[in-house]
């Protein structure tokens, strides 16, 4: 018997503080491990997309060419533009690889300026709630940041300009709206769309296996979710 309550008692020491469930966590202990789990995932995402080949090669959020020019992609390639076509889609991806760098400061402090309320919305919120959140706090800042780069690196291609040209006919008459009506914003809402995929990502692996998390209390707090 004393053998048995020894036992026991070793086991109640080794195992992790979570283990009592979220329950067993303060608010604030909460809210400071997600923060460590989503800088880290802020960062890793960055890292990951901004740069080369971190569109072009990842067909997750490689960035196509605008529906209207995919669609159209038989008919260039007869007419001998193929190779501007290629040119612009890599063009496109170089530019959101430029761009995501600028994504750091906000998405880092957007983690900071979380509160408690919001950790609660993203624990509890489903798959998609990372993305949600990060949208909320800096889609709307960081396509201001995003299309000065991306606009310098399009604009190198006469293929842009033209569908920029026909683009905004097309728009005027309302037979194109929304990110198509430059290539500019399509692209600089796909690398968005992309990068808060990526940190979602990053999130999601840190909900599977807590032990890829940085920060003791981000092990803390997924470790409890499981």
């Amino acid at each position: 018997m004393k053998t048995l309550m020894r036992c026991v008692a070793l086991l109640a020491i080794a195992l992790p503080a979570w283990a009592g469930g979220l329950d067993s966590l303060t608010g604030s202990q909460t809210t400071t491990g997600l923060r460590q789990a989503l800088d880290q995932g802020a960062r890793a995402a960055v890292s990951q997309l901004g740069r080369e080949g971190g569109f072009l090669d990842n067909a997750k959020v490689r960035i196509p060419l605008p529906g209207v020019l995919e669609k159209a992609k038989p008919v260039l390639s007869l007419l001998g533009r193929g190779k501007d076509m290629e040119k612009l889609e890599t063009a496109m991806n170089r530019a959101a690889e430029a761009a995501v760098p600028e994504a750091k400061t906000l998405l880092v402090d957007a983690v900071k300026q979380m509160s408690v309320d919001d950790a609660k919305a993203i624990l509890t919120g489903g798959e998609d709630s990372v993305t949600r959140y990060f949208e909320s706090k800096t889609r709307e800042a960081l396509t201001g940041r995003f299309l000065p780069v991306v606009t310098a690196q399009t604009n190198r291609l006469s293929l842009a300009k033209q569908y920029n040209k026909l683009a905004d006919k097309a728009s005027a008459t309302g037979l194109l709206e929304g990110d198509e009506v430059s290539v500019e914003r399509y692209v600089t809402a796909r690398a968005l769309d992309g990068l808060y995929l990526t940190i979602a990502e990053q999130e999601r692996a840190i909900r599977q296996n807590p032990l890829q998390a940085a920060g003791s209390l981000a092990k803390q707090v997924f470790g409890a979710l499981k």
